[in-house]
């Protein structure tokens, strides 16, 4: 007799039940629950997409269905389809009590793999999306790779790559990697997701004003440990150690002031088609030597 025989299979089986049920039947104000963002709904609602529609958790007690997963989820595909008449899928458990519903709430979470940066960007080239395509050339095109391991050539700051891709542009992205190759000459720390926001707010900010060829050659003596020191002994960090090496020596350089500018359209950049994109660099940017990691700084 094997083990299978022996063993009751459906024990590992949840006892619930799929069932269409209308959003003006469902109920999800527990207070276990996180309150409700109208703008999470409203931003997903803009990039909705049939497919990604999860099952909406429910307990069905006294007759009430009751929502202990899925509430966000809910309200996106009311919005969507402007009714709370609209059916979801409900996974619906008979037989939870309050307590119960509020565990599952807390711990469903609690040993899921989140997928890294790099796990997502290489999941949309193989559903071959254009912005991920156009990233993974555009990187490749200077010999060099994304990767999730930290090596010569490498560009592991996946998600800073796609922020400056989506905030500043195709040529800001072109210009930025092709600076940092051309003055670094590929030093590993160079890709960092620091370094590639610094250089590309300095080209958004100051667009064809700043020189590639000062660049290189005021940069190119500096490493990237003597920025990081020269960052933090002017404690605000941020661009500035970028922007006094570049100025050294060089009459009529770049106004530091510019960086912290509010509400100033940014000076032309070499980028006809991505004009959309560009937004103002304002005082509260990150700082470029916070030590922010890789996967989570943001423009």
């Amino acid at each position: 007799m094997n083990r299978e025989t022996e063993i009751d299979l459906n024990q590992f089986v949840p006892k619930v039940q799929f069932e269409l049920i209308p959003i003006k039947n469902l109920v999800s104000n527990q207070d276990y629950q996180r309150n409700l963002s109208i703008k999470h709904v409203q931003k997903v609602a803009s990039h909705f997409d049939l497919q990604q529609i999860n099952p909406v958790k429910v307990s069905r007690r006294n007759g009430i269905n009751y929502v202990f997963n899925g509430q966000h989820t809910i309200e996106i595909i009311a919005l969507v389809s402007g009714s709370r008449e609209t059916p979801v899928w409900c996974m619906v458990y008979d037989d939870l009590v309050y307590e119960e519903e509020a565990d599952i709430f807390a711990n469903q979470l609690k040993y899921t793999k989140s997928l890294s940066p790099y796990e997502i960007f290489m999941a949309n080239i193989e559903a071959g999306n254009d912005m991920q395509l156009t990233i993974k050339a555009l990187v490749e095109s200077y010999d060099l790779v994304l990767s999730a391991k930290s090596a010569p050539g490498n560009i592991c700051a996946i998600s800073t790559v796609e922020d400056i891709y989506l905030k500043c542009g195709f040529h800001v992205l072109d210009r930025t990697i092709r600076l940092i190759v051309q003055t670094w000459e590929g030093e590993q720390k160079s890709f960092s997701a620091n370094m590639l926001n610094g250089v590309a707010r300095l080209i958004k900010c100051f667009g064809d004003s700043i020189k590639d060829t000062i660049f290189m050659e005021k940069l190119g003596i500096i490493s990237i440990r003597e920025l990081s020191r020269t960052a933090k002994d002017r404690h605000a960090g941020s661009l500035e150690a970028m922007l006094i090496f570049y100025n050294k020596k060089n009459t009529g350089g770049l106004q530091m002031e510019k960086l912290y500018a509010k509400n100033k359209k940014p000076a032309p950049l070499d980028d006809d088609t991505n004009t959309a994109n560009q937004e103002v660099v304002n005082h509260s940017q990150m700082s470029l030597f916070s030590g922010t990691s890789d996967e989570t700084a943001e423009l």
